[in-house]
């Protein structure tokens, strides 16, 4: 058979089908869509080496599997004609008039990516925003694309490996939950099986050996159920509906290798699936299945009461029977089960919601929170990881004090449902209840809580910049991010500035002050800042994470680097500080004209290993670098760019410190005396003496003394350790 022939023979089965959906109208319309789409794509190949319009074709068959409507299947048909012929939307304007020319121009812009744009992840961010701003205008055109996805990765095996790897991830990541979210059930168990597949081959195949293995036998143990169900059901629901289903590979791979279950510890590989007439019936059935099966404990979720936010309705319960074999069961009526096969697609398939328009927009207010939210976030990219942290299959429904309720996704914090509620409530949180008690901040919330906010009434009350590292959703992140941004300007532009200095000397890259502008200004442009003040800003308040902007300077070194002359290059390589404040003895790198202060922490000496802390308009305190209040690794502290390097002056001999050592005792009558006799041959001063007793008769005496170095320190303790009775001696840190 030619391809000619088998071209035709697939469009002949789609017109057939359709034939049973549209009128004759439509079907001209139909042929029409057909006859332009070969011709503009008559000689372009598939890597698998057939003709191009088998794909259109194909995404055609799945839009029409899924009940949309006409225009959505000639759509599907010319998706890729604007792009990748000379087809324009002008002549599809004309052809086939405004309604299927808005739904090919919003494909078409999914795959076009702007010129400037050349990082992968940003490229991928900007055709997730397209998505989303498409989805908003017309929600049959993600259905589209949805099916053009799942017929690309049905072919997947025809492309380079490493390409094949990028598409199966994105699928899994982008795809995958974005079907979730509409609620088209097997859209998005295809995508993520056939993802995991090209991901995790092996994993994949062991799953499928271990339900290929037992298939048999779980076949025959699900009819058994399924006749036992019915037989006691259909006493009180005579036109009652069983299925039986294996999960999806994926849904097992989940708990698999991201949980570390055994696949004999997984409870709801196989579940049975009642249908009914209505929502009585329903708890009807719950009730039967109970009586005849033992509940496992923990495993009973009613989504009727309250639906996902896809608006999946049923009732999940898993039992066990004689067999010891659990099992779950699902109960739900015929229109929740529409609901749940074709999710947002029921609208033109089942005509399900047609009269209901607000509760329709209501389904889809998720994607202008999306929006909202990418809104006030600084970085396309956080639109990506949104979708990745939030729009997942694992939620939980917490309520507020009042019943209403909120749902999360799985390891969402208090602070993320305080956002959920209002920016506002989050911004003012101080603490929270849960169920009546107070927990920590980092709290996580599980399914059926009460949560309670406590908010402060306290003027200029805000989030803690520590809250980033805690909350999981997107959402909490950007509007701590956006309070940042308005409320302290002036303080993260300071701390922008900081973190960029102090992350060019941690990799030892050594610019001219005029380098550093021509870069900054560079920057600035790329992350699409007005000024060079927004640009540390966004620094300042997270917006615009360091990291990212490193491979781009060593890029810029490297090549300063290679234009210079070798003398150049050699006076580069051993630089003079650039900026340096001086005070106490001290010298702090990378900053100027700032007030320095020694910690009384760790009352930091000459001679000790020293580090600075910048303070929130106090100036840089000195600690030692021993210090219980530094972190031993910087890198991995709250704030690691607030922490500078900072060493003694010369010239600090002539200067006098305060040091406190504690001097452990035997009970005596003359040891004060002894002390004192040192300190005075010393010539030490003493500022302050203390004492406290000890167990045992013994006393601790602390006395702080003025000293110019830690030599000057060490030597004393060791001539009070020769004093009679002295046990042990500490430097004291208060």
């Amino acid at each position: 058979m030619d391809d000619n022939t088998s071209v035709k023979i697939m469009y002949e089965d789609l017109r057939e089908q359709a034939s049973t959906q549209f009128s004759e109208e439509e079907l001209i319309v139909l042929d029409k869509a057909f006859q332009v789409a070969n011709e503009k794509h008559k000689e372009q190949k598939r890597s698998s080496g057939e003709p191009y319009i088998i794909h259109p074709v194909s995404v055609a068959k799945i839009v029409l599997d899924y009940g949309m409507d006409c225009a959505s299947v000639v759509a599907a048909l010319l998706h890729d004609t604007v792009e990748d012929t000379d087809l324009t939307l002008e002549q599809v304007d004309e052809l086939f008039g405004e309604e299927i020319t808005h739904l090919v121009d919003g494909l078409t812009k999914l795959g076009k990516v702007p010129l400037d744009i050349k990082d992968k992840e940003e490229q991928q961010a900007e055709n997730v925003r397209k998505m989303l701003l498409a989805m908003s205008q017309d929600i049959r055109i993600i259905i589209v694309k949805l099916a053009d996805r799942l017929h690309n990765i049905r072919t997947l095996n025809f492309v380079a490996p490493q390409k094949r790897r990028d598409k199966a991830l994105e699928t899994l990541e982008i795809y995958a939950p974005i079907a979730h979210r509409l609620g088209i059930r097997a859209m998005k168990e295809e995508l993520e099986d056939r993802a995991i597949s090209y991901l995790d081959p092996i994993g994949y195949k062991e799953i499928e050996d271990n339900l290929s293995s037992q298939g048999r036998s779980y076949k025959e143990f699900l009819e058994t159920i399924k006749k036992q169900i019915h037989d006691r059901v259909a006493e009180v629901v005579p036109d009652v509906t069983i299925e039986g289903r294996i999960k999806s590979v994926h849904g097992i791979y989940r708990k698999m290798y991201m949980q570390n279950k055994e696949f004999n510890e997984i409870y709801d590989v196989y579940a049975v699936r009642i249908i009914v007439d209505n929502t009585i019936q329903c708890y009807d059935c719950l009730g039967i299945i109970h009586d005849m099966f033992t509940p496992i404990p923990g495993r009973f979720k009613d989504y009727i009461s309250t639906p996902k936010p896809n608006m999946y309705q049923s009732l999940h319960t898993t039992v066990i029977g004689k067999a010891a074999i659990p099992f779950e069961v699902q109960i739900r009526t015929w229109d929740m089960h529409k609901t749940a096969e074709y999710g947002i697609a029921a609208h033109w398939k089942y005509k399900l919601g047609l009269n209901g328009t607000a509760k329709f927009e209501e389904r889809l207010s998720w994607i202008r929170q999306l929006l909202e939210a990418q809104k006030e976030a600084d970085d396309v990219k956080d639109i990506v990881r949104t979708i990745k942290s939030d729009l997942v299959p694992e939620e939980v429904f917490v309520f507020t004090p009042k019943g209403d309720v909120i749902n999360l996704p799985l390891g969402a914090t208090v602070i993320d449902f305080a956002y959920a509620i209002h920016s506002a409530i989050g911004a003012k949180m101080v603490g929270a209840k849960v169920n009546g008690k107070i927990v920590p901040i980092d709290y996580k919330v599980k399914t059926g809580e009460i949560v309670e906010v406590l908010t402060s009434s306290q003027p200029g009350k805000g989030p803690s910049r520590d809250w980033l590292t805690i909350v999981k959703t997107s959402g909490a992140k950007t509007k701590i991010r956006a309070w940042f941004k308005k409320e302290r300007r002036e303080e993260n532009i300071a701390e922008g500035k900081l973190q960029l200095e102090r992350e060019i000397r941690r990799n030892k890259l050594h610019f001219t002050d005029e380098e550093i502008d021509t870069i900054v200004t560079k920057l600035k442009e790329r992350q699409h800042c007005n000024t060079e003040e927004d640009f540390f800003a966004a620094i300042g308040y997270g917006g615009i994470p360091i990291s990212r902007l490193l491979p781009y300077i060593r890029e810029e070194y490297h090549k300063l680097s290679a234009q210079k002359q070798p003398e150049q290059i050699k006076v580069v390589e051993e630089p003079k500080p650039v900026k340096r404040a001086k005070g106490e003895g001290v010298i702090v790198e990378g900053i100027d004209n700032c007030l320095i202060k020694l910690s009384r922490c760790c009352a930091p000496i000459p001679g000790d290993e020293i580090i600075g802390f910048i303070t929130r308009g106090h100036g840089v305190s000195i600690h030692k670098r021993d210090c219980p209040n530094v972190p031993q690794d910087i890198e991995k502290a709250p704030e690691p760019y607030r922490w500078v390097d900072a060493s003694w002056s010369a010239g600090t001999e002539t200067k006098e410190f305060n040091a406190t050592i504690a001097v452990l005792c035997e009970p005596s009558a003359f040891i004060m005396a002894d002390i004192a006799n040192v300190l005075a041959e010393m010539r030490i001063m003493i500022n302050a003496v203390n004492t406290r007793g000890e167990k045992g008769g013994r006393g601790t005496v602390f006395i702080t003394v003025t000293v110019k170095s830690t030599d000057s320190l060490n030597v004393l303790i060791s001539r009070l350790k020769n004093v009679q009775g002295v046990i042990d001696i500490t430097r004291r840190t208060n």
